[in-house]
């Protein structure tokens, strides 16, 4: 009898399957393949798509999260890969599902420098395995076949150490029950998640960069004076001696860093006179930022200050006192600079053969020229450059704060930063920008581990926790604000009108709200006396010497003391992220908690943002945070005057005088706190 054969199956002259060959369709260019079958989507901290590198503090957990899924109910496990820069050899820490196909996980990146990291995963079978059967169990099925195919499962996992070799082994030679309890325990578990068969493996492409830094990249509190007016006498030029001995004062406020604006010689040049002059009298000083004279550039010293071993000393003796100093690298030259004869080609010249001095229409800087970055500039100026920073870090400086970085281009501080890092993994640039938020971004995402921020113009209640919640974004993952309440350049009004009072609400909002923060001297004894109309002081420092009394009457150096003291007792202050806005009945009242993931750490500040009057504000405590109902109680602590009291509820009245004192610090002691939970 014969039969009709079965459709062919077979594939066509030239690879092209029957149905192709027929319908004239061309084959695909590529096989089909399953890479990718399990999803990894939206990992987080990604910064421009894996273009620029998160930031985190070594020694400190770093936190990964991710999107990942996959077709089908097949159980699905992740692991965050991470290594070191130079290193071959991936590490691996594993993730947890967290909520709607996102999974988290963390690392400890144990030192300062560049890392590498990345997310796999993968469909567990045993893991699936484990899950169905024990569903089929309480339904009363017979699972003897499940177990067979779990035998097989653990049987093809890799060795460890030969306890799968010893497992499987016990698994044959035992009855059922034994192996289904064997099968199902934590230890099998434990084991074949190390061990076991893993399907459809995928991994994030690219991987993603991650910088390490040390602790005071993302803690610390910054002093800044002028060391030419340390001597106490404004006839008489300050020293590097001096400064040694202000040091006990700075660190007796609890400062950790302490800056100076340029130390190096000053040009004659067009030097500029007392508050900005373009007359300067025989006495005048100059300005700082015309660096260069007949007695060297930016490797050198202004001789009135000392030498480089005066410095040294003066490096050496600030870290016995716990202090570490800080330089301004201002990338700008006087006219009298020794770089511009020994490399004209690295400034610009105007067509009369004069040299281009710095404007910023319609300000002219007339003691100030610029340096030139392409053309025949480069690379010698950059090497230049480089080195500069290098000879100071040498001299033990690993602190750098860099004057207009957003004037220079991107490529040269990416480069530069990267070059000196690889020499001094823990020297620290602080990006002083006051430009576009897209350039002050930029600056933080090629390098830069601190940024100045708008904080000094950020005055009103709303104004403050939308910019907290911005830089706590996910800004926070790259940008690290540095909150100065004043530097030589910024008087703001807040301070030039709002007296004592508005010096006490902006340092603590400095201190409270960031985890980096800097005064420059003087804000200390509210000196606040203004140029008229401008943002500026009045017979600045950047252009004369000056003595201050710093125990002049009205002074806040025990606020000063308080707030760094608090900073140092509370995990909570340390960090960015864990501002938290709480409601506030008043527009002038400002109340925020801040709070360490863990929920161990809780300070609650209060501030009247009034300089002048007293307002009163219905607040809530959170209370929730601690899974404390609305009605509970709470102990807590005045960290500013030591005193304990109790809250009782979760709403709360007060009235803040400025008057008395424009704000209030406590810490929260919930009762799992005080019993040692």
């Amino acid at each position: 009898m014969n039969e009709t054969a079965p459709p062919a199956r077979a594939k066509a002259r030239g690879g092209k399957s029957a149905v192709a060959a027929r319908q004239n369709v061309p084959s695909p260019a590529a096989p089909p393949v399953q890479d990718g079958r399990v999803i990894i989507e939206n990992v987080s901290p990604e910064i421009d798509s894996g273009r620029a590198a998160a930031k985190c503090r070594a020694g400190a957990a770093f936190t990964v999260m991710a999107d990942i899924f996959s077709d089908g109910h097949e159980v699905l496990a992740a692991d965050i890969l991470w290594r070191k820069f130079d290193e071959e050899n991936w590490r691996r820490a594993p993730m947890a599902f967290f909520d709607n196909d996102r999974w988290t996980g963390a690392f400890i990146p144990p030192d300062v420098g560049r890392y590498l990291y990345s997310v796999e995963a993968w469909r567990d079978p045993f893991a699936s395995w484990k899950r169905d059967t024990e569903k089929k169990l309480s339904a009363g099925q017979d699972v003897r076949l499940e177990t067979d195919e779990a035998i097989r499962l653990v049987s093809a996992a890799r060795d460890d150490a030969g306890e799968v070799a010893a497992l499987v082994t016990q698994l044959r030679d035992c009855a059922f029950e034994t192996q289904l309890d064997l099968l199902l325990s934590a230890e099998t578990a434990a084991l074949m998640a190390r061990t076991g068969p893993r399907h459809a493996v995928s991994h994030r492409t690219p991987v993603l960069e991650l910088v390490a830094d040390r602790k005071a990249a993302s803690f610390s509190a910054w002093y800044e004076l002028f060391p030419r007016s340390q001597s106490g006498d404004p006839t008489r030029h300050g020293t590097f001696d001096d400064v040694i001995k202000r040091l006990p004062y700075v660190r007796d406020l609890g400062f950790d860093v302490l800056y100076f604006p340029p130390i190096h010689p000053i040009g004659l040049a067009n030097r500029k006179g007392r508050n900005n002059s373009l007359t300067p009298g025989p006495d005048d000083p100059g300005s700082v930022y015309a660096i260069g004279s007949e007695a060297g550039g930016h490797l050198a010293v202004h001789p009135e200050l000392g030498t480089l071993e005066s410095f040294r000393r003066l490096v050496g003796a600030a870290r016995a006192e716990g202090l570490e100093i800080a330089l301004d690298f201002a990338v700008q030259c006087s006219p009298d600079h020794p770089w511009i004869k020994e490399h004209p080609e690295w400034f610009e010249w105007r067509p009369d053969g004069t040299i281009k001095y710095a404007e910023n229409p319609p300000k002219k800087y007339e003691d100030i020229v610029n340096l030139h970055f392409e053309g025949e500039a480069y690379p010698g100026v950059w090497y230049a450059l480089r080195d500069v920073v290098l000879f100071w870090a040498e001299q033990g400086v690993m602190i750098f704060r860099v004057d207009n970085p957003h004037t220079k281009p991107i490529p040269f501080w990416r480069w530069l930063i990267r070059e000196v890092n690889a020499v001094f993994p823990d020297a620290i640039f602080l990006a002083e920008a006051f430009t576009r938020p897209k350039m002050m971004q930029k600056l933080a995402k090629i390098g830069f581990q601190q940024s100045y921020t708008y904080f000094t113009w950020h005055n009103t209640k709303s104004e403050i926790i939308t910019y907290m919640q911005e830089l706590t974004g996910d800004m926070a993952d790259y940008y690290r604000p540095n909150f100065f309440v004043n530097t030589p350049d910024i008087n703001p009004y807040y301070l030039q009108t709002g007296g004592r009072a508005a010096h006490l609400v902006r340092a603590t909002l400095a201190a409270t709200l960031s985890s980096v923060w800097g005064m420059y001297s003087g804000f200390e004894i509210c000196e606040a006396r203004p140029v008229p109309g401008r943002e500026e002081y009045l017979d600045s420092e950047k252009y004369e010497l000056r003595a201050f009394d710093m125990d002049r009457a009205g002074n806040i150096k025990d606020h000063i003391r308080a707030l760094n003291r608090i900073r140092q007792e509370n995990p909570a202050l340390q960090d960015l992220r864990g501002f938290m806005p709480l409601n506030s009945s008043s527009d002038q009242i400002l109340v925020y908690a801040r709070m360490t993931p863990a929920r161990d750490n809780c300070v609650l500040v209060i501030v009247n943002l009034d300089p002048y009057n007293a307002h009163t504000a219905d607040y809530e405590v959170p209370l929730w945070e601690f899974d404390l109902p609305d009605w509970a109680a709470i102990e807590t602590e005045d960290l500013l005057n030591g005193n304990r009291f109790v809250l009782y509820g979760k709403t709360h009245r007060i009235t803040v005088d400025p008057a008395v004192g424009p704000v209030a610090i406590w810490k929260l002691l919930p009762p799992a706190w005080r019993a040692g939970v």
